[in-house]
């Protein structure tokens, strides 16, 4: 009878299990239903950083690099893009830092995200680069020369970006890059498709199919 109350017990954790984790996929794929039901999560975290209304039905997942000059150059296209179909797009940030050291900018800006900065550290960080991000001689430090002119708390600033959970943030990100093949920054998904072919031209193109099939009129 024991035996039998175990393998009962068993039993039903299973099912608990199978029914919890059908249940979670099918939220995901209701929140994201443009993507494949099985792998959303590798596409969009709880912990990325979104940009565009939660109405909109072409999200566009960018893997970047804060010390990416082509990650730098490619965002006023996006926002370009973005503006010229309000509502319409939702860009999602994921980290891939790739580049010797773009831990440590990353690790700026998620700090900057608790103090409601996020986007205008990203900005400054694209503008600045050049002084920073040199591949010849990087001087990391020098991106403190630039962050006030955000509004930011820097002594706050310095003490949030070492915050372990950053650490996993990046971790978790690395990982999906990893399984999505992406090898180099900036990496784009436009409702989970990737871009096969990189420039300007193929990104809008692979955006504009998206915006045609899900706003045929």
């Amino acid at each position: 009878m024991k035996y039998v109350l175990f393998g009962a017990a068993c039993l039903v954790l299973v099912l608990a299990f199978v029914f919890g984790s059908s249940y979670y996929k099918g939220q995901q794929a209701e929140k994201y239903g443009f993507l494949a039901q099985e792998n959303a999560e590798l596409f969009v975290r709880d912990h990325s950083q979104t940009l565009g209304s939660d109405d909109a039905k072409v999200y566009l997942v960018e893997f970047m690099d804060p010390a990416c000059e082509t990650c730098a150059a490619f965002a006023p296209f996006i926002k370009k893009i973005m503006a010229d179909n309000p509502g319409k797009i939702k860009l999602v940030l994921r980290y891939a830092p790739f580049h010797d050291g773009a831990d440590y900018f990353v690790k700026i800006l998620e700090a900057s995200r608790k103090q409601g900065k996020y986007w205008e550290t990203l900005d400054i960080m694209f503008k600045s680069q050049p002084y920073w991000a040199s591949h010849s001689n990087p001087q990391p430090q020098r991106i403190w020369e630039f962050l006030p002119r955000v509004g930011l708390d820097i002594e706050q600033l310095k003490k949030d970006m070492n915050d372990p959970a950053i650490i996993k943030i990046i971790e978790q990100d690395l990982a999906d890059a990893k399984t999505l093949n992406v090898q180099k920054t900036p990496g784009y998904f436009a409702n989970g498709k990737p871009l096969q072919n990189f420039g300007y031209k193929q990104l809008h193109q692979l955006i504009q199919s998206e915006l045609n099939a899900n706003y045929p009129n």
